[in-house]
């Protein structure tokens, strides 16, 4: 059984966003049901509505960076009660068997995840899951992540994605006290891994071509700002950084940002999603160097990224919007044009 609920979404790859009704499976036996209150904006959102990637499955209905409060529960539900402040991310189903999922790591599943949107739907059969441009949402439990009350609601949607993105490295590869840690691009992501960073003991780098940002990036936590198209500034940092968390979402040149590496050091990729400019593989054998990628974290890590926020205080700098205002949005965030995250107040829906 299934249920009509409000949504904003789009019907192919050329229309704006527009209200719409979609179908909500009913709670079962696992599943917790919530009403949404606010909904991130990931530039994720934005590829899928309009097919940039390709593959995108119509009518899509965006958004997983998901708050809101426990309306319902399954039987077998004991985590979780009515009233409860909840996230889901971009995860909302997985194998749960394979050795991937056994290992945390249920983005890696090797049968596949089911994403929160734009994924088969294995509950309501021929239809695509829908996102969190919507009222309400039935998800496993398994995969519903506890937001600490301490925290702004609107503010910690983003760690559903920007945040876990961000993090995820920073933790799998032990950033610690006084490591010298270089963040590229202060965006949506960029502005997370700087938080992070800072608050993880680090010494932060924020690595951009725009002086502009240089008194924002330091608001957010960076001890310094590396202007990378200046020459003689990097020439001065080069080899120094025990880790790089590169955030740039578009094809770019490498060889700049490997030589900042120190012997044994790595690089993580979280933004390029797409062919990169090539490199000269003498930068990373001239000292062992790494480059890596990383996608979102598993459900345990999520959380503890969750609790690790609760604790320092720690959300995203945002714009509130309504959903009628979302069209705009979409095209300011292509011109990178928010600090640093738009969130979407889903009461708005209701109106």
């Amino acid at each position: 059984m299934a249920t009509s609920t409000k949504a904003y979404g789009v019907q192919s790859e050329k229309d704006n966003l527009k209200p719409m009704d979609i179908q909500r499976r009913d709670v079962g036996d696992d599943d917790v049901k919530l009403d949404i209150t606010y909904c991130g904006v990931c530039h994720s959102d934005i590829h899928t509505a309009r097919n940039e990637w390709g593959g995108s499955t119509y009518p899509v209905v965006p958004g997983h960076e998901i708050i809101g409060r426990v309306t319902a529960i399954g039987k077998n539900v004991k985590d979780f009660k009515e009233g409860d402040l909840v996230g889901v991310g971009c995860l909302v189903d997985s194998c749960q068997e394979c050795a991937q999922c056994k290992n945390d790591m249920e983005q890696f599943c090797e049968k596949g995840a089911t994403f929160t949107y734009n994924s088969e739907d294995k509950h309501l059969k021929g239809q695509q899951t829908f996102g969190g441009y919507s009222s309400s949402v039935v998800v496993d439990k398994e995969f519903i992540l506890r937001i600490p009350e301490n925290l702004d609601e609107a503010g910690a949607a983003p760690l559903l994605c920007a945040g876990i993105t961000t993090w995820s490295p920073l933790s799998h590869w032990k950033v610690k006290k006084g490591d010298k840690v270089g963040v590229i691009g202060l965006g949506g992501l960029g502005h997370m891994g700087v938080k992070f960073a800072n608050a993880m003991g680090a010494h932060v780098v924020m690595i951009t071509t725009s002086p502009s940002k240089a008194e924002d990036a330091k608001k957010l936590g960076a001890h310094e700002v590396l202007i990378s198209k200046n020459e003689e500034e990097m020439a001065k940092h080069q080899g120094t950084f025990d880790f790089i968390l590169n955030t740039i979402p578009v094809g770019h040149k490498m060889d700049p940002y490997i030589g900042l590496l120190k012997v044994d050091a790595t690089m993580v990729l979280v933004g390029a999603v797409e062919p990169l400019e090539p490199f000269n593989g003498g930068g990373i054998i001239m000292g062992r160097k790494r480059i890596a990628g990383s996608l979102i974290g598993g459900i345990k890590e999520t959380q503890e990224m969750l609790d690790f926020c609760g604790k320092h205080n720690i959300v995203s700098d945002i714009e509130l919007i309504d959903i009628k205002d979302i069209n705009e949005a979409y095209d300011r965030v292509v011109k990178a044009d928010v600090k640093y995250r738009f969130v979407i107040d889903m009461a708005s829906l209701k109106n």
